[in-house]
């Protein structure tokens, strides 16, 4: 269904398509013996010019797992980026090697820039603060997975909106369903972007509110995703070390959420999470990361075509 596409932002697959990889990533995640192999032979280059544990690790392991190989680098400094070689050029010599890039820059629009002038498929593992596709299939066949559906259940927000690259695409990507409710909670220097707000979600009719107390709020999510406050998207680092503990998800505050209220977090967290909400059963964020892999093994599968 995807062969020979790339994956640039979260508008690029249809609702059917995300539905067909969800299904694919549950038979995969199931069956342990399935399309193991199938991908030998094949080449993945993993680009990474900003640093990355999960996002890596999971494509390079999800590739390994289908029977493929791997080839790229870590950070930038080990390319010949560190020469001055422009972006264009490493793709267009990359793209030689390899049968499907996967690309994470720190410099919005990369990954579009890249697929013009690549010959292989490209998939953006982020791109500055624009997008990360790849973080929001991982999210929404988490809730899929954990609440069955994505009708009617209202979606709270916490931390850095403002540059979180993983907020932007979920919201956009949940905008399509019918009935979601959305909660913004955020101190207002990083309030969500208006063009998430009137750009998307007005603009499909998505009931959406915003506040600044997590506490106010709690007790009316089906699904509470934390996020950190990202210490490299600031110029001033005054500004940072008074916003990064705005909020702290504490067990004291997980009394106040429902029952089947679930817990996400795109990773790493610094301590916008208490480690003892780990043993609590809503806290999902380790099961998502382990998500993460299954469906990104979809994902490459489908963009190689053995499935």
């Amino acid at each position: 269904m995807l062969k020979g596409r790339g994956l640039i932002g979260p508008d690029d697959l249809s609702v059917e398509e995300l539905e067909w990889l969800f299904d694919l990533t549950a038979r995969i995640k199931d069956d342990a013996g399935y399309l193991r192999q199938s991908c030998r032979g094949r080449l993945l280059a993993s680009l990474f010019f900003e640093p990355s544990t999960r996002t890596r690790l999971s494509f390079e392991a999800a590739m390994l797992r289908l029977g493929g190989s791997v080839l790229g680098f870590a950070e930038p400094g080990s390319s010949s980026v560190s020469k001055g070689e422009s972006l264009a050029d490493t793709i267009r010599v990359v793209s030689s090697y390899s049968d499907v890039i996967v690309m994470r820059n720190p410099k919005e629009g990369s990954a579009l820039l890249a697929s013009r002038y690549s010959t292989v498929p490209i998939i953006n593992a982020g791109d500055g603060g624009h997008h990360h596709p790849t973080q929001t299939l991982t999210d929404l066949v988490t809730i899929k997975h954990l609440r069955g559906d994505f009708s009617r259940l209202t979606i709270g927000f916490c931390g850095d909106l403002k540059f979180g690259r993983t907020v932007h695409s979920l919201a956009a990507a949940l905008s399509r369903y019918a009935n979601v409710k959305m909660v913004f909670v955020s101190p207002d220097e990083l309030r969500i972007p208006e063009y998430i707000t009137y750009g998307i979600l007005k603009k499909n009719n998505i009931e959406y509110a915003e506040t600044d107390r997590l506490e106010k709020v709690i007790n009316d999510l089906d699904v509470l995703y934390m996020t950190r406050v990202q210490r490299e998207r600031f110029l001033n680092e005054e500004e940072y070390i008074r916003l990064k503990d705005s909020y702290i998800l504490t067990t004291d505050l997980m009394k106040r959420a429902r029952n089947k209220m679930i817990v996400l977090h795109p990773l790493p967290r610094v301590n916008e999470i208490s480690v003892e909400v780990d043993d609590d059963p809503r806290a999902a964020y380790f099961k998502q990361a382990e998500y993460g892999m299954y469906i990104r093994m979809a994902l490459l599968a489908a963009i190689l075509g053995v499935v």
